[in-house]
């Protein structure tokens, strides 16, 4: 969720200087600070001395959406609205969590019990609902500069309404009339640092790192410990290193500098920690992403992400056993998933499994639902295939390639089948039992529906052809013919018949077509392909014997 600059709406017209508006005042800049700790501690405070002022709850609430504590925010909201004393705050609360879950009817109806509430003059109340209605992770920026123009046409120099009107134009990429706004915000309250923030946020979308940066520096002259102006520092250094490649790890060095700087200045809050694990996790510092999701998922009440954060830098880390009970956590309390959760659960589990404990049943079914929730996550399942191959894990091998073989339309659809079926030629090459019909009989299907997909493709040929060799039976030897056939046939198309890489696979197939030929009694077939081996290796000594023996 967006922050608010709730500077204005918390200066409610208090007469006196009394302890409760001193700590409404410290509840305001701890929430300008993103300190949103020391905020709750203050608010829940309020809370309890002052119980029949609605204000408090809807505060309260507020706060804990900025940190995603929905049913905490909740609970305070419905006990808000029960307050006849500004009670009818906390439905803008209620509405902008019905919004959240894509009710915009029942959004609609809270927002307009506030708005029917809220005297004509209360305009910093009005605002508190077009911010709603922006802070909303379903965002209805429309309904937000409709209210702020309402208030700007009855008070012109209102500087918080420019400056939501500013944000709501931001949020439709609106650049040049949300530039104007805060331009207009700043005019009536130069004071306004959110307003100075949002413009540094354009320059910042604008591509402009360094003039953004300077931006906030200026802000920080002001206002030593604005957290924001940190945050936004720290962003526009991540994000100029995917920009700039040449100086992209100063960048990223920077960039976390000033997120510990804002780490610091919100007092160590949840939220500023978390934000920091976003940072780590699209920069892949798993080290430090581990243990500080580790730390943040003690919190009470700490957003879900962070569970799959976890279970991600855990998996890097080749920590299985963590990433397993992290990523298990989020998808036991996650509304909605992504391929990669599961992907990632599924290859831990297949790390930590042995004979007894039935992980690896498990990591199949998690890199099943993969690509079912997510397909194209498939492309990713080929290097992994391989790494595990080349690890002998031969069998666990097949198992990744053959799922992401179900894929068709995936940039690896072709070698996931190729690799599903040498893994199987591979097992019953090596299978001393005589039981590996079924595995070779597997390796024929997948490469049958490579060479379909791909009919150019000649080691799916040759290799379709030595596993067959190791059948029994008419059908497999003719399917061992065909295929060399095949792989002969393809390298002569390409013109790559004659290139010495080749050779010793070409003799091979040459050899075994001639036999074939031989055992068929094609006996002038069968001599043709012999001479053509002996082209390629004058000294064989098996073709040079069988040609003559067949010319007898």
């Amino acid at each position: 969720m967006n922050n608010r600059n709730l500077k204005s709406l918390l200066a409610i017209a208090l007469i006196s200087a009394s302890a409760f508006a001193q700590d409404l005042e410290s509840a305001k800049k701890a929430i300008q600070d993103e300190q949103y700790d020391k905020a709750k501690a203050i608010l829940k405070s309020l809370v309890e001395s002052k119980p029949t002022d609605g204000k408090n709850y809807y505060y309260l609430g507020d706060v804990l959406l900025l940190e995603e504590e929905v049913e905490s925010a909740k609970a305070y909201f419905e006990k808000g609205i029960a307050v006849k004393n500004k009670g009818f705050l906390s439905f803008i609360g209620l509405g902008q969590i019905a919004l959240d879950e894509n009710n915009v009817t029942l959004a609609k109806e809270n927002f307009d019990k506030a708005l029917k509430s809220i005297r004509k003059k209360d305009y910093d109340e009005q605002l508190l609902v077009a911010s709603a209605y922006l802070n909303s992770a379903n965002k209805q920026p429309k309904e937000a500069v409709a209210i702020a123009k309402a208030v700007i046409d009855a008070d012109y120099t209102n500087a918080t309404a420019y400056n939501v009107l500013g944000k709501a134009y931001l949020a439709e990429d609106n650049f040049n009339e949300a530039f104007s706004a805060f331009r207009n915000a700043i005019s009536y309250d130069d004071s306004l640092l959110d307003a100075k923030l949002q413009l540094a946020i354009i320059t910042k979308r604008g591509r402009g790192f360094a003039d953004a940066i300077k931006a906030c520096e200026e802000i920080l002259a002001v206002n030593p410990k604005y957290a924001p102006a940190l945050r936004e520092i720290a962003d526009s250094y991540y994000l100029w290193s995917t920009r700039d490649s040449k100086n992209k790890e100063s960048h990223i060095s920077k960039a976390n500098e000033y997120f510990q700087k804002y780490i610091t200045a919100s007092d160590n809050s949840v939220e500023a920690r978390v934000k920091y694990a976003d940072f780590l996790l699209v920069t892949g510092d798993y080290t430090k992403l581990e243990k500080l999701s580790s730390e943040l998922s003690k919190e009470a009440g700490i957003s879900n992400k962070i569970n799959r954060y976890l279970g991600y830098a855990a998996y890097h880390n080749s920590n299985y056993a963590v990433a397993v009970q992290g990523l298990e956590n989020y998808l036991s309390k996650a509304k909605k998933t992504i391929g990669r959760d599961h992907l990632y659960l599924g290859l831990s589990y297949l790390n930590t499994a042995n004979d007894s404990n039935g992980s690896y049943a498990k990591g199949i079914d998690q890199l099943k639902k993969a690509i079912k929730v997510e397909p194209a996550v498939a492309e990713d399942f080929h290097s992994i295939g391989l790494d595990w191959s080349k690890k002998g894990k031969i069998k666990e091998a097949i198992d990744i390639f053959s799922i992401a073989a179900e894929i068709k339309d995936q940039p690896n659809y072709v070698y996931d089948n190729y690799y599903a079926a040498y893994c199987y030629y591979l097992l019953g090459r090596d299978d001393e039992s005589g039981n590996n019909e079924s595995v070779l009989n597997q390796s024929d299907k997948y490469f049958d529906i490579a060479i379909k997909a791909d009919p150019k493709l000649a080691e799916a040929y040759f290799f379709k052809a030595r596993a067959n060799r190791l059948l029994k039976g008419d059908e497999a030897y003719k399917r061992m013919y065909d295929a060399y056939k095949g792989y002969v046939n393809t390298l002569t198309a390409e013109s790559t018949l004659n290139k010495a890489e080749n050779k010793d696979r070409v003799v091979e197939a040459y050899t075994s077509i001639a036999t074939y030929h031989a055992n068929k009694g094609e006996n002038s077939e069968a001599i043709t392909f012999f001479n053509k081996v002996l082209e390629l290796e004058p000294q064989n000594e098996f073709a040079k014997n069988t040609i003559k023996a067949l010319q007898k």
